[in-house]
């Protein structure tokens, strides 16, 4: 999973200015619907080292197609007993995703480079998150499924109400 974003320039008194925006990319695992880890910017590494967080970027500065903040995840790795993980994005600043420009959320497979799902979150509306996409077991292997349901909430634990429907 990749983020990128930039600050909106603001209209101020004394000409255009940016105001630092910091969005953050968490996955959370989970076991027969019930959460037991997850990957962002406090803990970047899942506990069986499947799941790892690149780092946390507190201003964003690619969103022009670079990833500002990525999630690599080796599904051949994931413990049996988790069974989904599902991606989110979120302004732990606070801000809308009215005032970010340029902000994308992609999921990428890393093994062909295909881009799987993305969403462009700028003009996003009075919304400060995004449940983006879950991968779940599916007999033998993983499926994807893209979500882009727009929350509200500054860190992982705000949007648990909103993800929970998801599973």
């Amino acid at each position: 999973m990749g983020l990128g974003w930039q600050a909106a320039p603001r209209r101020g008194l004394f000409g255009s200015r940016t105001r630092e925006i910091d969005l953050d990319a968490s996955a959370v695992l989970f076991a027969d619907k019930q959460p037991v880890d997850v990957v962002f910017f406090r803990h970047l590494v899942s506990d069986d080292g499947s799941v790892k967080h690149t780092g946390d970027n507190l201003v964003g500065g690619a969103g022009s197609g670079g990833d500002d903040e990525a999630i690599l995840v080796d599904l051949q790795r994931v413990p049996v007993h988790i069974d989904q993980i599902v991606f989110t994005v979120n302004s732990f600043t606070g801000q809308t995703f009215q005032e970010v420009q340029n902000a994308f959320c992609r999921i990428v497979d890393e093994t062909n480079g295909q881009e799987l799902a993305r969403y462009t979150l700028d003009g996003g509306g009075q919304y400060t998150a995004q449940i983006m996409a879950k991968v779940h077991r599916a007999g033998s292997g993983w499926q994807m499924t893209a979500l882009g349901n727009p929350a509200n909430g500054r860190t992982f634990q705000d949007l648990m109400p909103s993800i929970l429907p998801h599973l």
